[in-house]
């Protein structure tokens, strides 16, 4: 039985995670802005010049950190839910993957334990591979959240990075490509899985296009006619490209 000091750090986790994902980039993006107000001002000079030499490092693979992922934190934002990788066959680390995950629920914290942390010790289980997290291009626009992003193990969605992290040497790049979207979000509920794969083929095109053997569709259920409006923020920071 988890001890109550233990709860509370597995709930402040979940609340770090969260807090970052919703309001990180608008507070990070202000504060650089207000700085230039104040005595402080060569701060925010300092990193604008940097994000202007820095600025095409999200469509080159981004900026991986190890001490990043191995945030003991993240074992426990694991243990809130919980969270598990479950293994169920080899991938050798001769070759590169694209993976497109499903379904992309609220906030993806599934697939940012699994692969952008070592939580559930992807390193080990898939020894060699090194995976990368593809997310909308539009949040790498955003001052020092875009830095804390690739850190993490998030590069750009956009086919400039896929293509060049796909064609990269050595082999051994796992692309998570959560292929539903943003809009999938809306389908979000409990008990079932809505996907939003309708005109969404372009990580498959990817796959062949980088030597991926083609694969028949395994049958599943009938496609969910319900459709919703854009959700605001995909429409500033743009769906994700068919690539």
């Amino acid at each position: 039985m988890k001890t109550r000091g233990r709860r509370w750090l597995e709930s402040a986790s979940a609340l770090h995670y969260v807090t970052t994902f919703l309001f990180m980039g608008t507070f990070c993006t202000l504060l650089l802005f207000l700085l230039l107000l104040t005595s402080l001002w060569p701060i925010s000079l300092l990193y604008f010049a940097w994000l202007y030499l820095d600025w095409d490092m999200p469509n080159q693979g981004g900026r991986c950190s190890t001490w990043m992922s191995k945030r003991t934190i993240w074992k426990y934002l694991r243990d809130y839910f919980p969270i598990n990788l479950l293994k169920t066959a080899e991938l050798p680390p001769d070759r590169n993957y694209v993976l497109g995950a499903h379904p992309h629920g609220i906030m993806c914290i599934g697939y940012s334990c699994n692969f952008c942390t070592e939580s559930n010790a992807f390193s080990q289980q898939f020894s060699g591979l090194q995976p990368f997290i593809a997310t909308l291009a539009g949040l790498f626009r955003l001052p020092i959240y875009r830095d804390f992003l690739m850190f993490s193990g998030f590069c750009s969605v956009d086919r400039q990075n896929l293509d060049y992290v796909l064609s990269e040497n050595p082999c051994g790049k796992l692309v998570v490509i959560i292929v539903g979207g943003a809009q999938e979000m809306l389908y979000s509920g409990p008990g079932q899985h809505c996907l939003n794969l309708l005109n969404r083929k372009g990580f498959v095109r990817l796959a062949l296009r980088h030597g991926g053997p083609p694969y028949r569709r395994a049958p599943g259920p009938p496609p969910h006619r319900e459709r919703h409006r854009p959700l605001p923020h995909t429409q500033l920071e743009g769906p994700g490209p068919a690539v």
